[in-house]
């Protein structure tokens, strides 16, 4: 017999340094599921990537048990990343801050690409030159 979803949640974490500390330990303590579990098992699979914001969804089960999904790093944290910034504009339509070219936002497209809801290459890169002008980032090309 198959476990019932019980519901889902959302939680941002560095790879491979998630411990206990808010937000997980409160996500996974308020549902009654085995955050250190989680943490151990996060850790393992994002050893590969230090450093980096990682999306995770989680899905939780009536037995308590859980199973979660690491997705791709969010557009604007490769943006900061392939610029060497730190932070994106304050105002973004005045104060420009760095520049990106078309081939950096092409690889970026490609790693973004399977948690983007389009589906051609050309639709990635535009949707990505978008998030790089809302953060004050000049597009070259």
């Amino acid at each position: 017999m198959a476990k019932k979803v019980m519901g889902t949640f959302k939680l941002q974490l560095k790879a491979g340094e998630a411990t206990m500390a808010p937000p997980v330990g409160p996500a996974f303590g308020q549902r009654g599921l085995a955050g250190m579990e989680f943490v151990k098992q996060f850790n393992a699979k994002s050893a590969k990537q230090p450093g980096m914001i990682l999306p995770v969804l989680v899905t939780f089960f009536s037995d308590k048990s859980f199973t979660f999904e690491i997705k791709s790093p969010p557009a604007a944290v490769l943006l900061l990343k392939a610029t060497g910034l730190q932070s994106g504009s304050a105002v973004p339509q005045r104060d420009k801050v760095g520049k990106v070219t078309r081939a950096q936002l092409a690889e970026i497209a490609k790693i973004k690409m399977q948690d983007l809801n389009c589906s051609t290459e050309d639709a990635a890169i535009s949707m990505i030159a978008g998030t790089a002008r809302s953060m004050g980032i000049t597009v070259d090309g």
